[in-house]
C-alpha cells in the first residue's frame, strides 16, 4: 500500500477517525486503558498495512518481534543466559535479512568467481521493508544490552515499535529510545497535530508524484540507452536522478513523519538539505540521517571508530560504507557506491588532518561555494553506480558523459522546474529560520495557519496544484526495494 495511493488515503482516514474517537474514552476509562486500546488498534492496523500485498510477510515480522521480546527480557536479567540471549537477539535479524536479501547474491557471486553455474538458489520474494524493521529489532536488543533502554514487558509496545506503519516499509529507521517512551505518554489525535501533520504529508506527496515521478520518465529513458543521447543530455539525466532520489525518498520520509504526527507521534527528520553540503562527511550528516546515525552508532563505533589509530579509522570508515552500500541492495553496484563514499570520507578526513582544521571550522564564502559544488559533483558520480543496473551500464553512462558524444539532445523541462523548487524551498526555509533566529537544522517545514482564511486558502490551492500537476504512474518509492 503506497502512501500516494487512494487505498492509503482511505486506510489512514479510518485510522484517524478511530484514534480521534478514542479521545472520548478518557472520561470513562483510565488513561492507561485508553493507551492500551490505541496501541492494540494501531498494531492491528500496522499489520493490515504491511500485509496488504502479502499477509505471509506478517508472520516473518511477528516471529522476529517474538525473538526480540524474549531475548531482551533475558538480557535485562543480567544472569548467566545474558550473553547467549544477546547473541540470539542480534544474530536472528541478521540471519533473516541475509537469507531473504543476500543468500542468492552471494551464492551467484561465488559461482561466478569459480566460473561455474549456481545450483543452489532460493525462490524467495524479498519482503518489503525488511532492511528497516530488522535494523530496528537489532538496535533494540543492543540498546537493552547497553542499558540505554529498559526491556519492554508489554509485548504490544515492542510489536508496535517494530511495525508502526508510517515508517515500516521505508523508514526513517526509528530508535527504540526515541519511540517507545512516546508509547507511555498520552499521544493522540489533536487539531494542532493534524494541522502540522497534514501539511508535512502533502508536501511529501508533492515531492513524490509531481517531481520525482516525472523526473523518473527522463532518467529511465537515458539510463536505459545512454549511448543514444548527447553528453549534455546524459549529464542532465544524472543531475535529474540526484534530484529524483532526493525528492522520492525525502518525500516518503515527509509522508511518514506527517502521518505519524497526525496520530500524535514524532519521528525524527531524515533529510537536511543534503546538496548544500561542503564535503562528503557533512553530506552523510544531512542525507538519510536515520541510516547514517545508525551505522555510526551500531557499526562504526563498535568497530573501533577513530579510537584505534589512523589506519584503523580509515579501514573502519570503508567497512562501514561498504556494508551501508550493501544494505541498500544485493548488487555489486551498491557495494561500489558504498566503497566510493567510503574512500571519499577517508580523503576528507585525511585532508582535515593535513590542514589541521578544527571541528568548528566554517571557512570563507568563495571556498565554501567551490567545495559545495565539488561535493555535489562527487555525490552525483556516486549516484551513477547507485542507479545503474550493472557495471556495464554505469560505464556506458560515464563514457557518454566524458567522450562528449553526439546523439539525441533532450533537455527535460521538469529537471529545471525541480531545481527551481529546491532553490525556492531552501531560500524560504532559510529566511523563515533566520527571522525566527533558529538554525537551519531546527525545522525545515513551513506551516500555514489553517485556522486563518488565507492560510487554509493557500493550503487548498497547494493541494489542487499537486493534483493538477501529478504524474499518476505505478512508480513505487525507490526505497521500497531496500
Amino acid at each position: 500500500m503506497s502512501f500516494s495511493s487512494l487505498e492509503y488515503i482511505i486506510f489512514f482516514g479510518i485510522v484517524l477517525v478511530v484514534m480521534a474517537i478514542s479521545n472520548a474514552l478518557k472520561s470513562k476509562c483510565k488513561i492507561e486503558t485508553v493507551q492500551q486500546i490505541r496501541h492494540v488498534f494501531l498494531l492491528i492496523m500496522s499489520y493490515i498495512f504491511y500485509g496488504w500485498a502479502d499477509m505471509k510477510f506478517c508472520f516473518l515480522m511477528l516471529a522476529l518481534t517474538i525473538v526480540s521480546y524474549v531475548t531482551s527480557l533475558i538480557v535485562a536479567k543480567r544472569d548467566k543466559y545474558e550473553k547467549a540471549a544477546t547473541v540470539l537477539g542480534v544474530v536472528t535479524p541478521l540471519v533473516i535479512l541475509g537469507i531473504f536479501k543476500y543468500f542468492n547474491f552471494f551464492v551467484d557471486s561465488f559461482a561466478q568467481l569459480l566460473h561455474t553455474s549456481s545450483s543452489v538458489t532460493l525462490s524467495l520474494v524479498l519482503p518489503v521493508g525488511i532492511s528497516f524493521y530488522t535494523f530496528q529489532s537489532l538496535s533494540y536488543t543492543i540498546d537493552v544490552k547497553r542499558g540505554k533502554i529498559e526491556a519492554q514487558k508489554d509485548f504490544i509496545n515492542l510489536a508496535l515499535y517494530i511495525s508502526f506503519f508510517p515508517q515500516l516499509v521505508a523508514g526513517p529507521i526509528v530508535k527504540a529510545e526515541d519511540f517507545i517512551p512516546q508509547l507511555h505518554e498520552d499521544r493522540s489525535v489533536s487539531l494542532k497535530n493534524l494541522e502540522k501533520g497534514l501539511q508535512i504529508f502533502v508536501l511529501g506527496l508533492f515531492k513524490k508524484i509531481v517531481i520525482a515521478d516525472r523526473l523518473s520518465i527522463f532518467v529511465d529513458e537515458v539510463f536505459e540507452t545512454p549511448s543514444a543521447f548527447s553528453a549534455l543530455t546524459v549529464v542532465l539525466a544524472v543531475i535529474s536522478y540526484s534530484i529524483q532520489i532526493y525528492f522520492d525518498f525525502s518525500g516518503y520520509s515527509d509522508m511518514a513523519i506527517g502521518s505519524a504526527k497526525c496520530l500524535g507521534f514524532d519521528l525524527r527528520r531524515n533529510f537536511n538539505f543534503p546538496y548544500i553540503s561542503k564535503n562528503v562527511s557533512e553530506f552523510w550528516k544531512r542525507w538519510h540521517i536515520s541510516l547514517s546515525s545508525w551505522l555510526m552508532e551500531y557499526l562504526y563505533i563498535p568497530l573501533g571508530g577513530n579510537r584505534k589509530g589512523v589506519a584503523r579509522t580509515y579501514i573502519n570508515l570503508v567497512i562501514t560504507m561498504l556494508l551501508g552500500g550493501l544494505w541498500h541492495g544485493a548488487s555489486w553496484t551498491f557495494v561500489a557506491w558504498g566503497l566510493f563514499h567510503g574512500i571519499g570520507l577517508c580523503v576528507h578526513k585525511l585532508y582535515k588532518k593535513i590542514r589541521k582544521l578544527p571541528k568548528d571550522y566554517k571557512g570563507s564564502t568563495i571556498p565554501n561555494i567551490i567545495s559545495t559544488v565539488c561535493t555535489y559533483i562527487f555525490v552525483c558520480f556516486g549516484w551513477i553506480f547507485f542507479r545503474a543496473e550493472s557495471f556495464a551500464n554505469a560505464w556506458d553512462v560515464f563514457r557518454a558523459m566524458f567522450t562528449l558524444q553526439g546523439g539525441v539532445q533532450h533537455y527535460y523541462i521538469w529537471t529545471f522546474v525541480a531545481i527551481a523548487v529546491v532553490i525556492v524551498r531552501f531560500v524560504s526555509v532559510t529566511l523563515r529560520n533566520k527571522k525566527a533566529n533558529e538554525a537551519l537544522t531546527t525545522d525545515s517545514y513551513i506551516y500555514l495557519p489553517l485556522d486563518k482564511t488565507w492560510g487554509l486558502t493557500l493550503f487548498s490551492l497547494f493541494i489542487m496544484l499537486t493534483a493538477a500537476l501529478a504524474y499518476f504512474s505505478s512508480n513505487p518509492f525507490i526505497y521500497f526495494r531496500f
